[in-house]
């Protein structure tokens, strides 16, 4: 059907449409390549040479947007396989786990622009796209206990290292805390369609994630298959790619990927599944 010369009908989602990430101002893929499978030992266990190969062919198929951490020992692959690219055409975020903070143990500050420039170093690059800090056990009070680090963060945005700075998000109470905390420029939250391995269950993560779009802030969605968990479940995947693409309020989708059938897959549902 023509309307005004346009053709109409169903438009459906493309992995590799280009979004952008909140206001940011960082524009790249809506499909991401997460590493971080089982720690990242999925990727480790293919071998550098093959893990680098597999990079280099999920970036050849049209994915320019990588997610990784210092913990999962995967900057070393990604820094070796996208090097030989223009660093304008891809995206990499990374993570920075801060010292654990227990109360019988006097904690040790951490040098965040030395762990940097590690991270560049192995990484390839001169900038970072995302930097976040990687809330494991994070409360509700993670910006006033991690101040220094955010501070830090600020100014390595401010001299270009970074792009822009925010969390990775492992409990909802500190998603809740970054709705309204400014610093928070971009966000990775656990959701899918089943509540497994979320922060909460669907019905309270939901609102919160849609309140962080609201906020301006740049949202991508880890755990969108549950962590692996209904995998090999067709229709789970399917419904659970439907619900997060239908929230209208995440940017992007960061999928573990260990072999060139994942991203041909992942691409498949996602092509079948209709905008609003």
């Amino acid at each position: 059907m023509l309307i005004n010369g346009c053709t109409s009908g169903p438009r459906y989602f493309d992995p590799y449409e280009i979004v952008e990430l909140g206001k940011t101002g960082i524009k790249t893929t809506l499909l991401n390549m997460g590493t971080g499978i089982r720690g990242g030992s999925a990727i480790r266990s293919l071998g550098d040479e093959q893990a680098v190969k597999l990079i280099r062919e999920i970036y050849e198929r049209g994915v320019r947007f990588f997610d990784t951490a210092a913990s999962y020992d995967t900057h070393r692959h990604l820094g070796e396989a996208l090097s030989i690219y223009p660093r304008k055409d891809y995206v990499i975020f990374t993570k920075l786990t801060p010292p654990r903070r227990r109360p019988d143990v006097e904690t040790v500050p951490l040098d965040a622009e030395a762990e940097v420039k590690r991270y560049l170093e192995v990484l390839k690059t001169d900038y970072i796209d995302g930097l976040l800090l990687h809330g494991w056990g994070f409360s509700g009070n993670w910006n006033t206990e991690h101040s220094d680090l955010m501070t830090a963060f600020t100014k390595l945005k401010e001299r270009g290292i970074i792009r822009a700075h925010g969390i990775s998000s492992h409990s909802l109470d500190a998603v809740k805390t970054a709705v309204n905390e400014s610093w928070v420029e971009t966000i990775l939250v656990r959701i899918n369609a089943y509540g497994v391995n979320m922060d909460d269950t669907v019905e309270n993560v939901e609102p919160v994630v849609k309140q962080l779009h609201q906020a301006g802030k740049g949202v991508y969605a880890m755990k969108v298959f549950g962590e692996g968990a209904f995998a090999d479940d067709d229709e789970k995947k399917d419904k659970s790619l439907s619900y997060v693409l239908g929230l209208g309020a995440v940017d992007a989708l960061s999928i573990g990927m260990d072999k060139i059938s994942d991203i041909v897959d992942n691409e498949n549902r996602i092509r079948k599944v209709l905008k609003g």
